[in-house]
């Protein structure tokens, strides 16, 4: 069994803790939007047309389905604001900033790997 960098332990049980662990994370984390989704409000508050916006090429069906499990898994924050109309906000909790840091490794792989990518079909 081979390990990751940082791994103490080198049981089967340790192994099987760690695949749970990532697949609890790919989980909550899983589609193609949420990451997307928790960078673009990294700004702050935002309207829901704010963040279609700033995303892209995401229906509002789908959006409104990825928000709403964002804020089930406390990753994101809907706010009623008593305005008239009504105006309805969307901004990160505090627990997305777990987070960062694993989406900072993420797109300086995805850099690396887009580079890497993009020099060997070059070099073809």
């Amino acid at each position: 069994m081979r390990t990751l960098p940082g791994d103490n332990e080198h049981t089967p049980e340790a192994c099987y803790a760690s695949i749970n662990a990532v697949r609890d994370t790919l989980y909550v984390l899983n589609g193609k939007w949420k990451l997307p989704l928790i960078v673009a409000m990294q700004s702050g508050p935002m309207r829901f047309n704010d963040i279609q916006r700033a995303v892209g090429e995401i229906t509002p069906k789908i959006l409104s389905k990825e928000l709403r499990e964002l804020e089930l898994n406390e990753f994101v924050e809907r706010k009623v604001l008593p305005t008239k109309p009504v105006t309805v906000t969307y901004e990160l909790a505090d627990y997305s900033r777990s987070l960062y840091s694993v989406i900072n490794e993420l797109r300086n792989w995805g850099m690396q790997h887009r580079e890497r990518i993009v020099a060997s079909r070059k070099a073809s």
